[in-house]
């Protein structure tokens, strides 16, 4: 697999359309992803939990034709459950808890093409405006590490900022 280069300098629709023109396959929209968030991930703290595996047999699977067929998408671990995967919302009290099922706006994502390949860090529960839980510990913002990318956001937020994810 290859990474590419120009990802950058597309949105989440200008990756979807050079999948679909055959210029970049989804498999290198993937790991190109997952570099940037492994370079990203000691300074930011923006992944509660990588779901790599998971991506990878969703595109071994087939990806369906949707509008955002390939892009590498990141899902906000807030009452978003994903099957066979970790729902802890910043929480200890939900430790542990692996979702059966996947909620009705994981179904869309899935439909529309995007390829989840990670939780991102929430305040507990969602309700502070900063992201700073015990559990996965102080999210930073890639444009002021000083400063924090608020909340309950926050490890979107830094993702985004930080490129990971258009």
């Amino acid at each position: 697999m290859s990474q590419f280069s120009e990802y950058d300098q597309f949105d989440a629709l200008g990756l979807a359309e050079q999948v679909a023109k055959g210029e970049i396959r989804p498999e290198d929209l993937l790991e190109t992803a997952m570099a940037k968030a492994a370079m990203a991930q000691p300074a930011f703290n923006a992944l509660v939990r990588p779901l790599h595996e998971q991506a990878r047999e969703a595109l071994a699977a087939g990806l369906p034709n949707g509008p955002f067929r390939g892009v590498p998408y990141l899902l906000k671990d807030l009452l978003q459950p994903l099957a066979g995967a970790r729902l802890g919302m910043g929480s200890r009290a939900l430790e542990g808890y692996v979702s059966d099922h996947d909620c009705a706006l994981v179904s869309h994502l899935k439909q529309a093409g995007v390829v989840i390949f990670g939780q991102t860090c929430v305040p507990e529960f969602g309700l502070l405006a900063f992201t700073e839980p015990e559990v996965s510990g102080i999210t930073r913002n890639p444009w002021d590490p000083t400063r924090t990318p608020g909340g309950s956001s926050g490890g979107s937020a830094a993702a985004v900022a930080a490129h990971i994810v258009p």
